[in-house]
């Protein structure tokens, strides 16, 4: 099997030019891992009124699982991101996933809802590190000139988990109920433990490890006034990308059904749509960040989901809805597509993973109190109002972004190391 990368070297440090079957395996890899982000989500969106039902559970007691689930993901997420610096990309990518892959095992034979809510927060831990691990390992082991295109497709990778999760709960929940769900969970994250189990640790990684900081890898993200000032502008455009998607995601079918008075076909149609229009979005706006550069590219998409989020929450009609709801997700989701790429290029190898895992998961953390915020919002309006009101963050983030992070289209990782 191929191990080595073709590639130049600069100082010390090896710099990939050719894509080979090592930059390949780390994609797919990082692809297979991060659907197992979307796949997790979406299963327990599936299958709670299942759970509810079993377990006798309030509603509250029933949201509750989701939070303690997302509590895992972000202490997972920051603590596998240093343990990523300190001991390898690789190995703490394959812990990752053994984690999840066990306890979601044992999510489903769980016998009650305390021992359930601990397997999930379990599970979370583990499934915390797969987006920042996955980012860094693509981003160090591809060519400058294809970093955003390679990452973009490790965020598509999501969708597909999304769409795999809807096509397992609607066959197996009605087989086997929802530990037949959960059972059945088990095997996309052992592919995923496979296609990693031979992966060798980027060059640009085993370079730098003397490098790696042995006390607190955290302080670096703030080290000056100028890295400062980027971590902060990093974490409002995490967050914000979060509020946004976690909070039209999680209440659109609701507004479609109580205020448009969409049937069920209605509003799958409508999340079939708009998660059309995010990996067309995802595609597009890898292309555009690598042609035109980073901050015009997220200004462009940021003001352009500012405008269509305020528009799309006064329209009326319902099939109207369902049909532009491919451009909602193309404005709103289309910036994932540069998330793992802008992360990797503002700071060095000894820091890179605990910074793409704590800022992503930060802005993960900050965005799941969205769908709480909304429904305040709606006891005082309706909930079309409520949500057209997320415009106005979209025009925070592009403030930020112009503001506060550096353009770092074409930018050499192994130059960062020397700042």
């Amino acid at each position: 099997m191929e191990k080595t990368v073709a590639s130049s070297t600069i100082g010390n440090v090896v710099q990939p030019e050719k894509v080979g079957s090592y930059q390949k395996q780390t994609l797919w890899s990082s692809v297979i891992g991060y659907a197992m982000d979307g796949l997790d989500m979406m299963l327990l969106s599936f299958v709670l009124p299942l759970i509810i039902s079993d377990f006798h559970l309030t509603t509250a007691a029933a949201g509750g699982i989701s939070t303690i689930t997302m509590f895992g993901v972000v202490i997972g997420g920051i603590s596998f991101g240093v343990l990523a610096d300190r001991f390898g990309r690789v190995r703490v990518f394959t812990w990752t996933i053994l984690i999840f892959s066990l306890f979601t095992g044992l999510s489903a034979l769980a016998p009650s809802e305390q021992l359930f809510v601990a397997m999930r927060f379990l599970a979370g831990l583990g499934l915390g590190g797969e987006f920042g691990i996955g980012m860094t390992l693509v981003s160090e082991s591809w060519p400058t000139k294809l970093r955003t295109k390679a990452t973009s497709w490790v965020a598509l990778g999501y969708q597909g988990g999304t769409l795999l999760a809807t096509l397992l709960a609607s066959y197996v929940s009605g087989h086997f109920g929802w530990r037949g769900v959960f059972a059945i969970g088990i095997l996309p994250a052992l592919l995923a433990w496979w296609t990693r189990r031979n992966l060798e640790e980027p060059a640009m990684w085993l370079e730098n490890r003397r490098m790696t900081h042995k006390g607190f890898p955290m302080k670096a993200l703030f080290a000056n006034r100028r890295v400062t000032l980027t971590t902060i502008g990093l974490i409002i455009l995490t967050s914000v990308q979060n509020l946004g998607y976690f909070g039209i995601m999680n209440w659109m079918p609701t507004m479609l059904a109580t205020q448009r008075h969409a049937t069920i076909s209605g509003t799958i149609f409508w999340t079939l749509s708009t998660l059309s229009g995010m990996v067309i979005g995802i595609i597009v706006f890898a292309w555009a960040a690598d042609k035109f550069g980073r901050k015009p590219a997220f200004i462009t998409f940021q003001i352009s989901a500012a405008i269509i989020v305020w528009i799309y929450f006064q329209i009326t009609s319902p099939v109207l809805l369902v049909a532009l709801g491919s451009v909602l997700g193309f404005f709103v989701n289309g910036m994932m597509g540069g998330y793992g790429a802008l992360l990797s290029e503002h700071y060095p190898t000894a820091i890179r993973s605990t910074a793409e895992n704590l800022i992503f998961n930060l802005g993960r953390f900050i965005g799941g109190f969205s769908p709480l915020f909304i429904g305040l919002l709606a006891l005082h309006g309706s909930l079309s109002a409520a949500l057209g009101m997320i415009s106005g963050i979209y025009i925070l983030a592009a403030l930020a972004m112009l503001l506060l992070i550096p353009e770092t289209k074409g930018e050499d990782l192994e130059a960062i190391e020397a700042e």
